[in-house]
């Protein structure tokens, strides 16, 4: 199944797709961390694997981590132990930096630590083996390794997530894929013209029955506010109520 039938069923109208320039700018990143660890390799035989004649009396194994440091400490002053110790940190910075580049997005950290670690031990393994004055010491191990990792915490994460993620393909905009809107619906008329259909007035007659009811509603609320007239009843109290006072004022005189 193709990327554009399973966009298609998934309700994306384009597939997604990586750029020619995005592929071109990753070609580039990818040539230059490899010239960039190639020089490093370079430099780093230079530094490791040259015969040193002059401490062949005093290089001597080291198997005990943190043997050399408390040696550093100790026998050499400041500025040589801090130029030690920061030389073999240095010179694992490059791993962090360059292989968060070859390296899959997987577990990424951990294998950068590791293919540090790799390397330097097979360093110094040639060291005590081969070279004249040099000793494998365990110390410089931890040290270069550390510096990987301090390389990878500081930059070579963002250089490595950025460089994966031009191979990411992008996936268009649902603006873009969405269905254009529906034509309006042409009415044609009895000479054949066509003309969009527009929606029907409402009648009118309820109008006219609300305008009824409303004034019979104002002729119903008008005479219920009018005076109830004078019962007979009350009449006839009026009447009685007279007469009375005409006889007392008969029986006065």
């Amino acid at each position: 199944m193709t990327a554009e039938t399973e966009g298609s069923e998934t309700g994306n109208t384009a597939p997604a797709t990586v750029s020619w320039g995005r592929t071109v700018l990753r070609i580039l990143i990818l040539v230059v961390a490899f010239v960039a660890l190639a020089a490093f390799a370079v430099a780093l035989a230079e530094l490791t694997l040259t015969p040193s004649p002059a401490s062949a009396d005093i290089a001597g194994s080291n198997l005990r981590p943190g043997h050399s440091l408390r040696q550093y400490a100790e026998d050499y002053t400041f500025l040589a132990a801090c130029k030690q110790v920061g030389g073999n940190i240095l010179m694992g910075v490059p791993f962090g930096l360059i292989l968060p580049v070859l390296v899959s997005r997987k577990l990424r950290m951990i294998r950068v630590v590791l293919l540090a670690a790799v390397v330097m031990v097979l360093i110094e393994l040639v060291q005590g083996a081969v070279i004249e004055g040099r000793a494998f010491d365990v110390d410089d191990v931890i040290m270069n390794t550390t510096g990987a990792l301090l390389g990878y915490l500081l930059l070579g994460r963002r250089i490595g997530r950025k460089y994966h993620a031009l191979g990411e393909p992008r996936v268009p905009s649902r603006a873009s894929t969405s269905a254009p809107a529906p034509a309006p619906v042409v009415e044609r008329d009895e000479r054949g013209a066509g003309s969009p259909s527009r929606p029907k007035a409402a009648p009118k007659a309820s109008t006219k029955a609300g305008t009824k009811a409303g004034t019979k509603t104002r002729t119903g609320t008008g005479s219920g506010t009018r005076r109830p007239s004078m019962t007979k009843s009350g009449a006839a109290k009026g009447d009685a109520s007279w007469s009375d006072r005409l006889g007392r004022l008969a029986r006065r005189r």
